[in-house]
């Protein structure tokens, strides 16, 4: 697989994202289901030019969505904890800090 097809899409804008990325150097990204870690964290590193000491993988369970009368179930997906090494930040936007 390429490191394109893995990674989804980064998840940054909860507040826990943030909390993890400011205080423990910490990325969230939904990543294929069919990933594991090594693979994951192969592709961080093609990708973002950056060193990742640690891979945290969980499954989200889909939810039940009202759709019209009835009720259908959403995909069940995989998050991905990433632990960059110390230094290292991925710059999504262009992020600035103004102090």
């Amino acid at each position: 697989m390429q490191p394109e097809h893995i990674i989804r899409r980064p998840i940054m804008l909860t507040e826990k994202s943030a909390r993890l990325r400011e205080d423990n150097n910490k990325v969230i990204f939904e990543v294929r289901r069919d990933a594991n870690k090594i693979q994951i964290k192969d592709a961080i590193q093609a990708l973002f030019k950056v060193g990742v000491v640690e891979v945290n993988t969980l499954v989200m369970r889909g939810k039940e969505k009202r759709m019209g009368r009835g009720y259908a179930k959403l995909h069940n997906w995989k998050k991905a904890i990433v632990t960059l090494k110390p230094g290292d930040q991925i710059q999504f936007f262009d992020e600035e800090k103004s102090e």
